[in-house]
């Protein structure tokens, strides 16, 4: 588990599930993916995320909004790292990614939680690179990428699962180095 001053990132609980569905369901939420999700496909996506989790130690976290007075966390979405799939034309390559549920947008939690995210990726993982990705006209999730430090490397591409007429296919590239984490960091 990885602690902010607000957050936990932490393994997922069976109790996640139901509000991660809801999210997956939100037409808001899921306006930059190409369609909502039954509640069956996300909870395979949460499970494959738990697993992940508790194979490599790391993954895409579930968000746990501290709760002091209750000694709790109330799961809020999911912030973290994963493995590109093969087909990109960047990988093999470390991505962070995000999705908080709207009742918690625009209160510094994605920030928090992507930083505490990355800060592992370099410090734990070693790892030489993160990039991050989204559709061109996600115009939120690059500004959360550049207050992250992350640079768009100006290497557009259509995602490889979608076709290229649609209106989400062509997307950017974002990336951060660990010297450059470094140097944000000091």
């Amino acid at each position: 588990m990885i602690e902010t001053e607000r957050l936990y990132l932490r393994q997922w609980q069976a109790s996640d599930f139901a509000t991660f569905a809801e999210m997956n369901a939100d037409p808001e939420v899921m306006k930059y993916f190409p369609k909502l999700l039954t509640t069956s496909m996300s909870n395979i996506i949460a499970k494959k995320c738990q697993t992940l989790i508790e194979d490599n130690g790391w993954g895409f976290w579930a968000v746990g909004l501290k709760n002091a007075v209750a000694k709790s966390d109330a799961f809020i979405g999911f912030v973290g790292l994963n493995n590109t799939h093969a087909d990109m034309s960047f990988a093999p390559a470390v991505e962070i990614a995000w999705r908080l549920h709207k009742d918690y947008w625009g209160q510094g939690y994605a920030t928090e939680a992507a930083r505490a995210a990355l800060d592992f990726a370099f410090t734990e993982l070693v790892l030489e690179e993160v990039v991050s990705f989204t559709a061109v006209i996600n115009k939120r999730s690059q500004k959360l990428m550049q207050r992250l430090g992350m640079t768009n490397i100006q290497e557009d591409f259509y995602h490889p699962m979608l076709d290229a007429k649609h209106p989400l296919a062509e997307h950017v590239l974002y990336k951060i180095t660990r010297k450059q984490w470094q140097a944000l960091s000091a």
